[in-house]
């Protein structure tokens, strides 16, 4: 099978099962979202939409979170992973919203990238989820089922299947292939144990095709 058949298969497959995907994390405005999904490195959504709560309503705009200090944060993030650093990220974050960006979450990838917490991965979700841009958010779930599918070939980095993906998913379609591939993941191409019987695209996977020889 040629590559632009593979993922027009794909693509048809996830349009037909997953037709409306979307994030999990839980958020009303742009600013939340960032602190969601600064929250969500390295840790489940489920963990941060039961987190999240009692920040947004402690602290529901960057004015709010840039005046508070790292004690009375700490008790509302320490059930979340790496509590410390994503305490400090959020202070930090938050102020430089409000120095930077006038109190507005910015919708640049480049921008994004400046906010203490924030790396490529954060930034293209941010953007891809408020704005719909072409960008495509890497996490372990997309670089697994992406490789997994033959989507990627010889990517080793994050950064390196991200530039494979853009270049043969068509753009309007790259902020919803990034939820369809995380959501996959996330549910049937599990990391260690995929419930390969349950997966309607067996007969595009290479490790599926692997596990039979």
């Amino acid at each position: 099978m040629k590559r632009k058949e593979r993922y027009e298969a794909v693509i048809d497959y996830f349009q037909k099962n997953i037709p409306e995907a979307e994030t999990e994390l839980l958020y009303d405005n742009p600013f939340q979202l960032l602190v969601a999904v600064i929250l969500s490195a390295q840790c489940t959504d489920k963990r941060v939409n039961l987190t999240t709560p009692a920040i947004f309503q402690r602290f529901p705009d960057p004015q709010s979170l840039a005046k508070t200090d790292f004690d009375t944060l700490f008790p509302l993030v320490k059930s979340i992973s790496y509590p410390n650093n994503k305490t400090k990220h959020l202070i930090a974050m938050a102020i430089m919203l409000i120095r930077d960006f006038n109190g507005e979450v910015p919708m640049t990838v480049d921008e994004l990238v400046k906010l203490p917490g924030v790396g490529r991965k954060t930034a293209n979700v941010i953007t891809s989820v408020i704005d719909k841009q072409p960008n495509m958010a890497v996490d372990t779930h997309v670089f697994r089922v992406s490789a997994r599918l033959g989507l990627t070939r010889g990517a080793k980095t994050p950064l390196a299947a991200e530039k494979q993906l853009i270049q043969h998913i068509p753009a309007e379609l790259v902020h919803k292939a990034h939820h369809w591939l995380i959501l996959h993941g996330r549910y049937t191409c599990l990391a260690r144990s995929p419930r390969c019987a349950e997966c309607g695209l067996q007969s595009l996977c290479n490790h599926y095709k692997k596990s039979l020889s």
